[in-house]
This record gives C-alpha cells, structure tokens and sequence, in this order.
C-alpha cells in the first residue's frame, strides 16, 4: 500500500521546522489508496516471505510476546538517499476519518512504541534496495484486538519545491502494520452528536432549501470496522423524505477513533416536520441515532413571531381593561360581617306598674 507524506515548512528560517511538523504533520500524513507504498522516488514494503508477497505487515501476537520480521527500502532515484527510519501509531484523521500516523516528535503509544527497526537510519544506493529487521514487543499488559501503525521512512532533507511560495516540504513514506493482540475481540460502534442545520429561502418555493447534517461516528471496541452508514428522514405523519446509503465515510474506522463527518440534503423540504436517523452497521454491530428537525421559511416565521407578538399584547391589554365582578365594596361587607348587638337593659312592659 502507498503511505506518500509531505511535511511543509518554512524554507527560511529552518528553526520552524519542529513547530510545523507539530502543527502540520499530524494531519498531513495521510496514507494513499492500498498499494506497494511508494511516492515515486522511494518505497516502503514488507520483505517478501517464502510465499508471497505481503503489502501489508499482518502480524499476530499473544501479551508478553515478540515478533520478528523485516522491512525493504527501496530508492528509485540515481542518487543515495538516507532515511529516518521509525515505527508510528495510526489514526484517523477528524475531519474526514483518513488514515494517517503520528509524526516522529509525537507520542507513540501502541505499534509505535512497541516496534524498534534494527537501525534507525538507512542509506539506500541508487536503484537499489535495503533490507532491514525489526522486532514488535507486546507489552504483559496489552489490550486486546487490533493495533494499527506504520514503519516510516523519513527523508529529513527539506524540499524547498518550485520556489512558488516559501514552503517546503519533508517527505515520507510508510508501510502499514496490522498487529492483532490475542484475546477477546469486541465489535461495537456508536453514532453520537447527530445535528441538522437548514439554510431556508427568504420567501417560500423562491430559491433552494438546503440541509446539512452533522454526526460523529464512535468505533466503541477493540477491532477495526469497515463502518456503513444509512441516512433516512421522515416527515409529518411517517412520510419518508429520504433513504440514502452514504458514500463519505472511511473504510477503516480504528478501535477507539471518533471521526466528525457531514452530508449534504439538496432539496431539503421547505415547511415540515419531522426526525433525521442515522444509523451505522459493520461486522457484528449496529446502532442508530436520531434528532428532529421544524423547517420553516425566513419570512413566514417573521410573520408568525410577529402575530404572535401582537396576539400577545391585545390578550394583555383586554385583561387589562375588564371591569372585575363579583366582589362587593368593601365597607358593606365589613358591616354585613358584623353581629347585631343587643340591649342589657332590662325593660318594662308597658301597663304594668309597681
């Protein structure tokens, strides 16, 4: 498989070149479509076996274990070329879930750190091949399934390219290493974050409707998964709006990677109501996600705000201005409160004397 990696930087001054290769390397070296790699001037492949030829490291091992095997530089040019040579952890990259490796000055945790080249620099004649071992040691302590890296071989000379901008370039190039860890292998992927954002039209049926939908896909276990992705939409009462299998998606999604992506809905429904599901498949899983969507057009929903404002000031003011009834002044109530008092006195009936 191909791994071609160009790192840019700064032809003057040469002291920016570790801070560009923190900055742009992690993103910039991402592998090409599966091939003997190579870039043209230099390629990096697993030394051929006794039976055939391999493009890819597939190594197994049990934790606490060691593996053996070599790995050929081959320079294409007329002149010697020398190269760094290092082993480097795979990920996907977040903006659209590529395959890529850390650069030399980043932290390797896995294969990277578990895999040591025999020599750490190579000098390879013109047209000419080099052939170099390596040893892969499982730590007691390693999680199972999968682990994913590259061996790397690095030209550290800068490129300063055509002169056309002040950049140049570091190039490298690198063969996949697929190493499974003995033990319980756990299929699981999850869908996360899923949103939809609409660019409506002013004036409804006057111009496009247009959706985009965000979702995050979550590789949730040890394995690594060839993820696929269904996208379906529904409106009011159960109609479907959509059904579409995605195509923007990596073909290898890496245990434990998250990787941000966005599709496009053209002729995105102008005045509806209704639920967004993504769900995502791959050996042994399957999982779904959904949020809803209100598409209403800019202009209808300014005049709805504002009749709803004004409903909302005539209700207070005829509130307002109602008479209240039923209660009774409040001095006639007081007295009609009070208990009658009576006389003390004694009285005499009228025709009687003493």
């Amino acid at each position: 498989m191909s791994l071609p990696m160009s790192l840019p930087i700064r032809s003057k001054p040469y002291a920016l070149l570790a801070l560009l290769m923190a900055v742009l390397g992690t993103s910039l070296l991402a592998l090409a479509p599966a091939r003997a790699a190579d870039n043209g001037s230099w390629s990096v492949f697993p030394t051929a076996s006794a039976v055939a030829q391999r493009p890819y490291f597939y190594l197994s091992a049990d934790p606490g274990t060691a593996v053996e095997d070599k790995v050929t530089v081959a320079n294409k040019t007329d002149k010697p070329l020398t190269f760094r040579l290092y082993a480097a952890d795979a990920y996907n990259t977040a903006r659209d879930g590529g395959f890529a490796v850390r650069t030399l000055d980043e932290k390797q945790r896995g294969v990277g750190a578990w895999a040591r080249p025999a020599k750490s620099r190579v000098t390879v004649p013109p047209r000419k091949s080099v052939t170099v071992p390596f040893t892969l040691r499982v730590p007691e302590r390693a999680e199972p399934g999968d682990h994913v890296g590259a061996l790397v071989a690095l030209d550290e000379r800068i490129d300063e390219g055509d002169g056309s901008l002040a950049l140049g370039v570091r190039r490298a190039v690198g063969a996949r290493v697929y190493l499974r860890v003995s033990g319980p292998a756990v299929s699981a992927l999850a869908v996360e974050k899923v949103r939809i954002s609409h660019d409506q039209p002013l004036v409804p049926g006057l111009g496009d409707s247009t959706a985009t939908i965000s979702y995050t896909l979550h590789n949730t276990g040890n394995v690594t998964l060839d993820p696929r992705v269904e996208l379906r939409a529904q409106g009011l009462f159960g109609r479907t709006l959509l059904t579409r299998d995605l195509t923007k998606i990596p073909s290898e999604l890496l245990p434990g990677q998250r990787v941000h992506l966005t599709e496009p809905w053209h002729d995105a429904p102008q005045l509806d109501w209704g639920d967004i599901t993504l769900t995502a498949s791959a050996k042994d899983t399957r999982e779904s996600a959904s949020v809803s969507f209100f598409a209403l057009p800019w202009l209808m929903a300014v005049v709805l705000v504002v009749f709803g404002a004004v409903a909302t000031v005539l209700v207070i003011r005829s509130r307002r201005n109602t008479p209240r009834t039923g209660r009774a002044p409040k001095g006639r109530g007081e007295l009609r409160d009070q208990p009658q008092r009576r006389s003390t006195e004694p009285t005499t009936p009228s025709g009687t004397h003493s």
